[in-house]
Order: structure tokens, then C-alpha cells, then sequence
């Protein structure tokens, strides 16, 4: 039995699978719990507050992940970079950062997507990203903020960090002085996105309980 599990959790993608199968029993268990009497299996798929639930899930996951990467890039790989022998450096450089970067852009284009459904989905997107404006309703004010805060966030990502990644760890041919340019742009955006995301983080974790 050890040997199974420890089989098991050695390869991330046998784990990731297993995790999912479990996931999906219980959204399984929400479907037929928020099913009702004469209702069909794709009425249900198809409820409004089902596909929200699935879509919050999702925005969960994928905003973990990418919040996680962000931290892990400012708390950790930023901060001991420079006290990693010079020789070891290109360990960090060739191999582990861009696999980070890999998913860390990913996660935050996948974060924002499902966000932005979510909020379609509510009814709220446009009176959000007006800032309830439109409505005078300060649930979708906070939330709206929350929502500019992540896309500036995601903006940063995909135009800047990620840019200037390539051409920092050499995956884009440039010289030496370009390098470090880029390297301190990619890390000014990504100190900048750590920046916004505690006040981003504070309106998307309070907001649901505040107001409801």
C-alpha cells in the first residue's frame, strides 16, 4: 500500500489526475444536490448558480496557483538570487524559471477568464468594471476594484514580465545590456503586481461575505 501511494505521489501528473477525478465526484455531489425534482441532467449543468459554482471553483484554483507563482518569485527567487554562487545561477535561469513562468502566465490569463465569466455570468461584469456606477450598488464597486486591480495584474504579465522574461533568461537573443534592462523591468512589474495584489486579494476574499 505505501508503494502504491508513494508511487502515486512521485509523478505530479498521476496526482493531478487523481485530484481531479476526486474534484469531480464532488462537483458530482453539488450537481445532484442542486438538481431538482423534474429537472434533467443539462438543465442542471446549465443552472445559472451551478455554472457559477464551477466557474468560482475554477477561478480558485487557477488564482491560486498564479498568486502562488507570484509570490514564490518575489518572496523567494527575487529576494536569493544574489546570494546564489554565480555558477549555480544558470540552474535557476535555464530550467526552473521559465517552467515557473510557464505556468505562472497561464494561471493568470486562465484566473482572469474565468473571473470575467463569472462575472458575466452574475450579471455584474459591466456595473463592476464601472465601478457600480452604473447602478450605485457598492458590492459591484468593491468588487469592481478588485477586478481592475487583477487586470492591471494580468495586463503586466503578458505585456510586460513575461516580454522581458524572454529576453532576461535568454530564450530571445539580446546583449548583455539589454538583459539586465529587461531583468529589472520583469522584476519592477512583478514587485509592482505583488503591490496590487493584497488590496486585489482583500476585496475578492471580503466581498462575498460582507455583502452576501
Amino acid at each position: 500500500m505505501s508503494n502504491l501511494v508513494s508511487g502515486l505521489l512521485s509523478n505530479l501528473r498521476n496526482t493531478v489526475i487523481l485530484s481531479s477525478i476526486i474534484a469531480l465526484v464532488v462537483v458530482g455531489g453539488y450537481m445532484q444536490h442542486a438538481r431538482g425534482v423534474d429537472a434533467t441532467f443539462v438543465q442542471t449543468v446549465l443552472d445559472a448558480t451551478f455554472v457559477q459554482a464551477v466557474l468560482r471553483f475554477l477561478h480558485l484554483v487557477f488564482g491560486i496557483m498564479w498568486i502562488g507563482l507570484l509570490y514564490y518569485f518575489n518572496f523567494v527567487q527575487l529576494r536569493k538570487m544574489p546570494e546564489i554562487p554565480a555558477e549555480l545561477k544558470p540552474a535557476v535561469s535555464k530550467y526552473i524559471a521559465p517552467e515557473a513562468l510557464f505556468w505562472f502566465r497561464w494561471a493568470a490569463l486562465l484566473t482572469w477568464v474565468a473571473g470575467v465569466l463569472l462575472a458575466y455570468n452574475r450579471g455584474y461584469l459591466v456595473d463592476a468594471f464601472a465601478l457600480g456606477l452604473t447602478s450605485g450598488n457598492p458590492q459591484h464597486s468593491f468588487i469592481g476594484l478588485g477586478m481592475w486591480l487583477a487586470t492591471v495584474m494580468f495586463f503586466n504579465v503578458w505585456v510586460f514580465i513575461w516580454p522581458n522574461q524572454k529576453i532576461a533568461l535568454g530564450i530571445v537573443e539580446a546583449d548583455a545590456d539589454a538583459k539586465a534592462k529587461a531583468a529589472k523591468t520583469a522584476m519592477l512589474f512583478s514587485r509592482l503586481n505583488t503591490f496590487l495584489s493584497i488590496p486585489m486579494l482583500a476585496t475578492m476574499g471580503m466581498n462575498q461575505t460582507i455583502f452576501g
